[in-house]
């Protein structure tokens, strides 16, 4: 499980932010891609472990963003469809899906983890704005 303190601001200070998956095997690693890249970016994916996301989980959350839409479909019947959204039309842009580099060379995990870093910056960004407001 990735969770993580959000630590970007103050402002943003007891926002908790965790990974679990539509189609994720309980219990595995992260990919050797994805170990690589984090590693690349300061990161240790090693303790790493995937989770399935459940209907506690969709339950406990405030937000839920996704990579993708067939995503958000299945965790919106797990519960609140309301909290779901595509992360990419929550950061503000047209909404288009986020590809999976699963079983691709390593460039590909890199293009995903920029894409995400850049999208998940207009997220913060977009609670900042929300906090202050």
């Amino acid at each position: 499980m990735l969770t993580a303190r959000l630590a970007v601001a103050p402002e943003l200070n007891g926002i908790t932010v965790e990974s679990a998956g539509t189609g994720a095997w309980d219990g595995a690693p992260a990919s050797e891609g994805s170990k690589r890249v984090a590693l690349e970016r300061g990161l240790d994916l090693a303790a790493h472990q995937a989770r399935l996301i459940t209907a506690n989980m969709v339950r406990d959350a405030d937000l839920i963003l996704t990579m993708a839409a067939s995503h958000s479909t299945s965790i919106a019947a797990l519960g609140d469809a309301a909290k779901v959204h595509l992360l990419s039309a929550y950061a503000g842009e047209a909404g288009s899906n986020i590809a999976d580099p699963f079983g691709q060379d390593v460039s590909a995990y890199r293009e995903t983890a920029d894409q995400l870093d850049r999208l998940l910056g207009q997220v913060v960004a977009r609670l900042r704005r929300e906090r202050a407001g």
